[in-house]
């Protein structure tokens, strides 16, 4: 196996310990991949610095400790301060487009051909390896119980896997019937997937044994969010569901009636309302006890990255190459910036700033 290496390019920033403010140490934010936040965004925000990766990337940017972390198609992992000065890099010698996972001291990242690669996270020094038998397109998460953990993951090897956080050695995995795109979300007792086979499936973390299977019958290429014992989620065709996890069965399901399209995106869910974009321009907002539309907002490219509920405000993203932030309730445009490149990425939040990944491969950071 090809070696690592890591470049240390500069070890700390002086001033970065009076700007660790708050972490998005997972794609979405949080492990129930909610992409949702208490904090408000700036009013009026502006551009703070922007950093070139020098490479194409479809990676979302995740926070621990006043780094900020991705990968790119050329395999290097970046971390960057919050002034926008490189910390450290690490050549993982494959492309890691997958968004990245913190794990206590430790980032967390996938590779094209199959690795899953941890790394710490303040050095970039590589801690530990682990390898699937095809490649990883979806990021990994993490559970917790007491003194019991693990990192899980889905590979195109039709499993999910489940990792040890400090070893790299495998806990458990779980046999599907097709590849797995999307990341898994976890709440409570429960990890919940779906992926090309169809099927909807509710995993024991600590068992690593499946408890339930739902057959949707279309592929599920996107990730879902877990909310109130609710699993939503969209499908390759463009229908979006509320699929209760108690009872089986779905609280609602908006069927495509021709304007939507795939959805590859994450939904944001949070203060009574789901939000979702598909690759027909248009992001919908729903309500989570029955699925009325509350509004909806059309952009001028696919939505293929996930938006975030911040606040009172929606932060999305478009192929369009725009920013957008939306009042959460009525969708009207507030702000709206062109990044001046194609955006499929997940954007993450903190306190006083907020950060977006170019598919160009620029992290553009945003503030007051």
């Amino acid at each position: 196996m090809k070696l690592l290496s890591v470049l240390i390019i500069l070890v700390f920033c002086c001033g970065m310990a009076l700007c660790q403010t708050s972490d998005w140490p997972v794609y979405r934010g949080n492990t129930d991949l909610t992409g949702y936040s208490d904090w408000q965004l700036p009013e009026n925000p502006k551009v703070l610095w922007s950093y070139n990766s020098g490479s194409r990337t479809k990676s979302s940017p995740v926070i621990s400790d006043g780094l900020i972390f991705f990968g790119t198609e050329k395999g290097t992992i970046n971390a960057i301060d919050l002034t926008g000065k490189v910390v450290w890099k690490l050549e993982a010698g494959s492309s890691a487009d997958a968004p990245p996972l913190i794990s206590g001291d430790k980032i967390v990242f996938s590779t094209s051909d199959g690795r899953l690669i941890a790394a710490d996270k303040r050095t970039g020094k590589l801690l530990w390896t682990y390898k699937t038998d095809n490649q990883i397109v979806g990021s990994a998460n993490t559970w917790r119980s007491g003194t019991r953990s693990g990192i899980v993951v889905g590979s195109y090897d039709f499993n999910l896997h489940c990792v040890d956080p400090d070893s790299g050695n495998m806990l458990w995995k779980v046999e599907t019937n097709n590849y797995i795109n999307g990341t898994p979300a976890i709440s409570g007792s429960s990890i919940v997937f779906g992926g090309c086979d169809g099927i909807v499936r509710v995993v024991d973390p600590f068992a690593g044994k499946e408890k339930d299977s739902i057959g949707i019958g279309v592929y599920i290429a996107g990730s879902p969010a877990l909310f109130d014992s609710k699993a939503f989620f969209g499908d390759y065709e463009g229908n979006f569901y509320c699929l209760n996890l108690v009872s089986r069965k779905y609280d609602w399901k908006k069927i495509s009636d021709g304007e939507t399209s795939s959805i590859v995106a994450a939904p944001a869910v949070g203060k009574g309302v789901v939000i979702i974009g598909d690759d027909n321009k248009i992001i919908v907002c729903y309500s989570v006890s029955d699925g009325t539309i509350k509004w909806k907002f059309r952009t001028n490219g696919s939505v293929k990255g996930s938006c975030v509920i911040s606040g009172d405000k929606v932060l999305a993203v478009s192929m369009d190459r725009n920013v957008y932030i939306l009042g959460l309730s009525d969708g009207s445009r507030k702000w709206s910036y062109n990044a001046g490149g194609s955006i499929s990425s997940s954007p993450a939040v903190i306190k006083d700033y907020f950060f977006v990944l170019t598919e160009d491969g620029r992290l553009i950071a945003f503030g007051k």
